[in-house]
This record gives C-alpha cells, sequence and structure tokens, in this order.
C-alpha cells in the first residue's frame, strides 16, 4: 500500500498547504484519511476528487473536517460536468451525532463505525482505538494484509499505543508539541512521547506530523532520534511512502 501526506499542519494550515489528510492507495483503491482545512485544494495536485472511493473520519475538530463542506459542494458540481452519481460514503463515529449527520448530502453519505469491530473498506482492515483527546477521537491501525500502519490521530500519550502498534511498517504520530512542552492538557503528544512508542512498539519507521506553527519542526526530528533509532520522517506534503514485501 501506498500513503501521500496531503496535510501535516495541527490547528491551522500555513500559506500554501493544509491540516490533516492523508492518502492511503492499494489496487486502484483510494481511501481518504481525514478532510482538514485547505485539503481539498492541495489533494487536487495529486488526485482528482472523483477519484476518491471512500474517507474516514478520526474526529470533528476543525483541522480534521474542515473541507467537508467544500469536498460535498466539488462533489456535487462534478456530478454536473460529468454526469457522475456516485455516493462516496464518509465513515466516521456517531459519538457527535451533529457531526456525523452533516456527512450526508447529496452525494456523501456518513456511515458509521463500530470502533470495537474491524470495518473493511476496499482492500484495508481497520481497527480502532479511543485516544485521549478533549473529543471522542479514534487511533487507526490499518493494514492490507501484507504490511501495517498505524495512524494516532490526535492523542496524548497512552501506554495503550504500544500494543496497538507493535510491529507496525509505519507509525504516524500526533506531535504537535516539542521535547520540553506538555501536551497532554491539550490533547496531543511531544515529539519524545511519539518516538517512545515507536521504539517500546518496535515499529519500522515513524512519521510525525500534525505538526506545530512555530519554532523550528527540523528539532522534532532531531529530538525524537534521540528514543527511536529507526527511521524517521518529518510529514511534508508530498511525501509519499510504501512498503511492499
Amino acid at each position: 500500500m501506498k500513503l501521500t501526506v496531503i496535510g501535516y499542519w495541527g490547528g491551522f494550515p500555513a500559506p500554501e498547504s493544509a491540516t490533516s489528510c492523508y492518502l492511503l492507495e492499494k489496487n486502484g483503491f483510494i481511501l481518504m484519511i481525514d478532510a482538514g482545512s485547505g485539503a481539498l485544494s492541495r489533494l487536487q495536485k495529486y488526485k482528482d476528487v472523483l477519484d476518491i472511493d471512500a474517507l474516514i473520519l478520526s474526529h470533528y475538530h476543525h483541522d480534521h473536517v474542515a473541507d467537508i463542506g467544500v469536498l460535498q459542494y466539488a462533489l456535487l458540481v462534478q456530478s454536473y460536468v460529468v454526469g457522475s452519481k456516485d455516493i462516496l460514503p464518509i465513515y466516521a463515529h456517531t459519538e457527535d451525532r451533529e457531526g456525523f449527520e452533516k456527512l450526508t448530502h447529496e452525494y456523501t453519505e456518513g456511515v458509521a463505525y463500530d470502533s470495537d469491530g474491524v470495518l473493511e473498506i476496499g482492500p484495508f482492515s481497520i481497527t480502532f482505538l479511543k485516544t485521549k483527546h478533549p473529543v471522542p477521537c479514534y487511533g487507526m491501525r490499518i493494514t492490507d494484509g501484507e504490511s501495517v500502519l498505524v495512524y494516532t490521530a490526535d492523542t496524548s500519550y497512552q501506554d495503550e499505543w504500544i500494543e496497538f502498534s507493535k510491529e507496525a511498517d509505519l507509525l504516524i504520530t500526533d506531535c504537535n508539541f516539542y521535547a520540553e512542552q506538555d501536551g497532554s492538557q491539550a490533547g496531543h503528544m511531544t515529539s519524545i512521547d511519539g518516538a517512545s512508542i515507536a521504539k517500546e512498539a518496535n515499529v519500522k519507521e515513524l512519521l510525525l506530523s500534525h505538526l506545530p506553527q512555530y519554532g523550528d519542526i527540523q528539532d522534532l526530528v532531531t529530538q525524537a532520534g534521540t528514543v527511536f533509532k529507526g527511521e524517521i520522517h518529518l510529514a511534508q506534503e508530498g511525501l509519499t511512502w510504501q512498503r511492499e514485501k
């Protein structure tokens, strides 16, 4: 499977970029993970809007769902242009009923996922872990039967991440704070928190994402490298990861 980073900032997008959004591909199937602010604009550098087969959301904070509305408008406009009548499924939890109900529009349909079960979307199997965040939020362990990717979404540190991430090929961690800071009250992790999970879970590669809007973000990699000795990536638009076994 192939991952492409579309948006990677926390809170709000820097100029010409976006907040949380990723594309996961396998055998021509494209799964979009979160739809943050600016995501739809940046996405179109890599894919047509109509190429997306499904979308899954971790939670309903604006920096993860801000572009849902404009995505719905885009599908509506494109339906007239190309005559497409396909409905895009948007998978999400129902612990925020108001947020969930907004997912259904003329060419999108909200589909509730069971956070205690296994969700099958195209070639992907997804299990969930509830994160430590001010609102209900779910991290995901995604496999295509060959590789494993874990996405923490937004969370402060919790030991449960170690078992959940065990032996993953790629771990994408919330890295909204620097090593010397405390992100726990805000529901986010530091560079050291993410690196500690990567080390203890024996993951192969670490991707630091949901980045802060201040400081030198390269320091996050240096800090994480004092704990995790595997390969560390700093999220940026267009960064791709692919592992074939």
